[in-house]
């Protein structure tokens, strides 16, 4: 091989490289902070994300429970607290969600599990900003 034929290679090679490192680069960034978990219920509820924690409302007529997940981990809740808002129509039902188990804020009481019941939590999990959400029972 003379020079000129090894510069073309390594010019090839170097633009190749680059090319690839572009896509790559663009196509990973989703899975580069570990977001590479399900958003799935796991408990039959609803789900949602704020920031990089999966919260899943589940309702039922006596109980209501969060089951809070970090990338697809189970979360610490101990020392963590919440406000459940129900609107149902025109009747508002309140409730305070506190840790109930690894994982998870609940509350016991009388809850309208209906289609239509729109669901506000506000969230307090220690160390972290206070996040809120909005659900809905389909």
């Amino acid at each position: 091989m003379n020079h000129a034929t090894i510069r073309a290679a390594r010019t090839a090679f170097a633009t190749l490289a680059l090319a690839l490192g572009t896509v790559l680069g663009t196509a990973l960034p989703a899975h580069a902070h570990g977001d590479n978990h399900s958003h799935e219920p796991q408990h039959g509820g609803m789900v949602t994300e704020v920031g990089d924690i999966d919260y899943e409302l589940v309702l039922r007529p006596d109980v209501a429970t969060l089951h809070v997940r970090d990338h697809g981990r189970i979360a610490n809740t101990e020392g963590a607290s919440a406000r459940l808002t129900l609107l149902s129509g025109s009747t508002k039902t309140e409730a305070s969600l506190t840790p109930a188990g690894a994982g998870m804020l609940q509350a016991k009481g009388s809850f309208p599990v209906a289609a239509g019941t729109k669901a506000v939590v506000l969230v307090n999990l220690p160390g972290r900003k206070a996040a809120n959400m909005r659900f809905a029972v389909k």
